[in-house]
């Protein structure tokens, strides 16, 4: 190692040593607080988030890297709220059975009307999915334009890691896909029936993010859109079921069999949708600190981590704020003492590094999404993300979870750095629930960035595990205004995963290599695509 390169591992290590647990707890502790009223996107709580974070990536001294020379890349969403008084019935000859919205179902218009209704023929369609090179189609055989389908997320079940992926949810198994490939099929509506081994959550989790304003992507001109994406109850799923003399758990074992045909409901279903519709500015927060390399300070590092939470909704116990701690502030906090770190590096790595705050991300990874078909420098030049959502607060673990970094090149830095820290790579412990597509790194991933998020195992260093506080915050607290900060709470496990994830970065900004996805990886061709010149 040369004397400069010496000076620069040195100080790098200073910088990370300095990251602080308690300046982690100061970030988490505001961005949690009622006063910021869950940080709904589109609304005051929301607005004073992003002048925050803006305000402390300027104390940081980060460049300004959004819109016209600010902090903020604009994201323009249309918020469409559905009305309590919208109906979902099931008609069946003279009969007509109506469906109650927030008891028995929930969703609403992505064709942004404030007076959507239709009446269609039901069909029910497995799981949705249509993946040839896995010799799957749940549509195979049948027209559904202009129908309702009627579908359950998640994929069929394999142990095989070559039949969508194993235990491994796949994109084929999330709901965002389940409309998407509803609206490419040219079906008027598509609704999931809930249940809670399918979703992984509770009905509960479906309504409180359901059953409020929905900011979604403005439709562009003759783009194809669905009059209903929307959930149903597993009451009401055996209601819509009845008819054919099914039950849910019967149609359940149904989508999961090879060779599944789709299967007529014989009944129709109709739906009033009265909205709200509005135009919502939100807004990005991105901050850059530029590279020293000539060459190499065009490309960057970007660390992301999501700012919105579900802002002020239906009351539990008398609490009508869904504060958000661990769901995000807690990541948005380690972002932001990220890009303090690094700022006050003295000597700055080759590449430069981005600092990305996004937008609506429970509502779709909307930001992330804009800021992938938006970047501030060229896609291809973004050498890998590293995204932080959602860090549990009891303490430091034996291990970490970086799910999709082995299916990139930057593979053997993280093993190398996770050996630095004494830290094992375990494995996803809960595959089935998709969680690589679920969260913002997914967006660029799908661009061809190299992403993962940095999770903490389950392993505590004093010897518990953590898998109590997972399974109690999954059932009681996520998605629930009781997602709140706590004095209580340990934070020297976020710290170390700040550390660890900086020091990942480091790595990679100051190498030759230029990162990219194994051969075979669904993104490679994306990231192939976009290689910059000379690459």
């Amino acid at each position: 190692m040369t004397g400069w390169m010496a000076l620069i591992a040195l100080t790098a290590q200073g910088q990370i040593a300095d990251v602080s647990g308690a300046r982690i707890r100061a970030h988490t502790k505001f961005l949690a607080s009622d006063l910021l009223e869950g940080r709904g996107v589109g609304a005051r709580g929301g607005e004073l988030t992003v002048e925050y974070l803006a305000a402390q990536f300027a104390l940081a001294g980060l460049k300004p890297a959004g819109d016209n020379r600010t902090y903020f890349q604009r994201v323009p969403l249309v918020g469409v709220a559905t009305d309590t008084s919208a109906s979902l019935a099931i008609v069946k000859g003279t009969d007509r059975a109506t469906l109650k919205f927030g008891e028995e179902f929930v969703g609403s218009t992505q064709r942004q009307k404030t007076d959507e209704e239709f009446e269609a023929e039901a069909i029910f369609v497995g799981h949705g999915i249509s993946a040839p090179e896995f010799d799957w189609d749940d549509y195979r055989g049948v027209d559904v334009k202009g129908k309702v389908v009627v579908l359950f997320t998640n994929e069929p079940p394999s142990e095989d890691p070559k039949f969508f992926g194993g235990r491994a949810l796949t994109y084929y198994g999330r709901w965002t896909y389940k409309y998407e490939q509803a609206a490419r099929k040219g079906a008027i509506a598509c609704i999931i029936v809930h249940t809670t081994p399918t979703a992984g959550y509770s009905f509960e989790v479906v309504r409180n993010s359901w059953g409020k304003e929905d900011p979604q992507m403005k439709l562009a001109d003759g783009e194809a859109a669905l009059a209903l994406s929307g959930w149903t109850t597993k009451r009401a799923g055996e209601r819509l079921f009845a008819p054919i003399g099914k039950t849910v758990d019967e149609m359940a074992n149904l989508a999961d069999t090879r060779g599944f045909k789709p299967i007529p409901l014989g009944i129709r279903v109709a739906a009033k949708l009265p909205a709200k519709i509005r135009p919502i500015e939100t807004r990005n927060v991105i901050g850059m600190v530029e590279g020293r390399d000539p060459k190499l300070k065009d490309e960057a590092i970007v660390f992301t981590a999501h700012w919105d939470h579900l802002g002020i909704g239906a009351p539990v116990n008398g609490d009508a704020i869904y504060n958000g701690a661990v769901d995000n502030a807690t990541g948005c906090a380690i972002l932001l003492e990220l890009a303090r770190a690094w700022a006050a590096l003295p000597v700055k790595p080759r590449r430069s590094a981005i600092f990305l705050s996004v937008t609506a991300e429970e509502s779709g990874l909307r930001g992330a999404e804009h800021y992938g078909r938006n970047p501030i420098i060229p896609i291809g030049k973004h050498a890998v993300n590293i995204n932080y959502d959602a860090m549990y607060p009891f303490g430091r673990t034996k291990d970490v979870v970086v799910t999709g970094a082995e299916r990139t090149t930057i593979w053997p830095t993280v093993e190398s750095v996770a050996q630095r820290f004494r830290l094992i790579i375990a494995p996803d412990a809960r595959p089935e629930q998709g969680s690589y597509y679920r969260s913002d790194h997914f967006s660029l991933a799908r661009v061809g960035v190299p992403a993962f998020s940095v999770k903490m195992g389950n392993e505590l260093r004093a010897g518990d595990s953590g898998d109590d506080f997972f399974l109690q915050f999954n059932s009681k607290n996520y998605h629930q205004p009781s997602d709140e900060y706590a004095e209580t709470w340990d934070f020297s496990g976020m710290e170390e995963m700040a550390r660890f994830g900086m020091t990942i970065g480091l790595e990679i900004a100051n190498q030759d290599a230029w990162p990219t996805w194994k051969d075979g990886d669904e993104f490679k061709a994306a990231r192939d695509a976009s290689k910059p010149t000379g690459r």
